[in-house]
């Protein structure tokens, strides 16, 4: 069954505002949703001064890697969750995505966190109805593969 295409636009639009302005970690790193589509969650970030680990050779903190990676692992379950709920109010959505969480998170880091802006992804490996796993990549904008990560997140 195909979702109606105006449903859809207005949960994209509801859930990047609730990731871009609503949760204040996200702001401070400076996420911004570029795609948020089943096949395609993508998440951007500048480079910023006050996210650098390394300050000799100008590399992001493991930690805003971290983050950036659950907040996109997040971001992928809660699209995944929200997709099915295309005929709910807005006020029960919104309950829905406070009640998301991770319940785990592995990341690999594989080469130094370098570049001008990064492009988190993220795609769901298993949605149930309780638990959902998703996949995470972190590239620079040379698209080098920076980090990957592997989320868990309770969704119900």
């Amino acid at each position: 069954m195909e979702v109606p295409k105006s449903n859809i636009d207005s949960i994209v639009e509801m859930l990047s505002h609730f990731y871009e302005e609503r949760i204040p970690f996200n702001k401070i790193l400076g996420l911004r949703v570029e795609s948020l589509r089943s096949d395609c969650i993508r998440v951007r970030f500048d480079m910023q001064p006050s996210l650098i680990g390394n300050y000799v050779k100008a590399i992001l903190h493991g930690g805003v890697i971290s983050s950036v990676l659950d907040a996109t692992g997040g971001l992928t379950a809660s699209f995944g969750v929200l997709e099915k709920l295309t005929d709910t109010p807005t006020d029960e959505i919104e309950k829905r995505i406070a009640r998301i969480g991770t319940i785990d998170l592995r990341i690999d880091y594989l080469r130094p966190g370098q570049g001008r802006y990064f492009l988190a992804t993220g795609n769901i490996m298993r949605a149930g109805r309780r638990v959902t796993v998703t996949r995470m990549e972190l590239h620079n904008h040379k698209d080098v593969l920076i980090a990957v990560g592997t989320g868990t997140y309770v969704v119900g």
